[in-house]
């Protein structure tokens, strides 16, 4: 079985919920789906960020905030925000999927907005994704 990150129309698909955010949120200023190890599936726009190492963060953060909510019993995680002075980065898990969404917004986006927006593509994702198996997170 091959890697999702490696699998074309899961690529397609990332690709494609990536633009329509963009669409949304002429705020953002980039966005990246990663795999659970950090291996990105697709990200928008063009940019200068490092994918690489904003990949390897958001991996990071990930399962860091999954360990505090685990080690709180304050059950699952929904989102993680990271607020700044110069704008707002959201990360949330896509249902069913090894994959992270994490979304970084300028300031001239409000919070609800942007985890509006970011809440809609993890849900387009899960629907369209095909099914990866057994995807257990806390």
């Amino acid at each position: 079985m091959t890697a999702i990150h490696r699998e074309l129309r899961s690529i397609e698909i990332g690709e494609a919920a990536l633009a329509d955010m963009r669409e949304l949120a002429p705020s953002l200023v980039f966005a990246m789906i990663v795999t659970d190890d950090g291996f990105e599936l697709a990200h928008a726009p063009e940019n200068t960020i490092d994918g690489g190492r904003f990949g390897s963060m958001t991996s990071s953060v990930q399962a860091l905030s999954e360990a505090v909510t685990r080690e709180l019993n304050i059950g699952s995680s929904g989102y993680m925000v990271i607020a700044a002075e110069k704008g707002h980065v959201l990360q949330l898990r896509v249902p069913g999927h090894p994959l992270i969404l994490a979304a970084l917004f300028d300031t001239h986006e409000t919070l609800g907005k942007a985890l509006s927006i970011s809440r809609r593509c993890v849900e387009k994702l899960a629907a369209d994704l095909p099914a990866t198996g057994p995807t257990v997170h806390p």
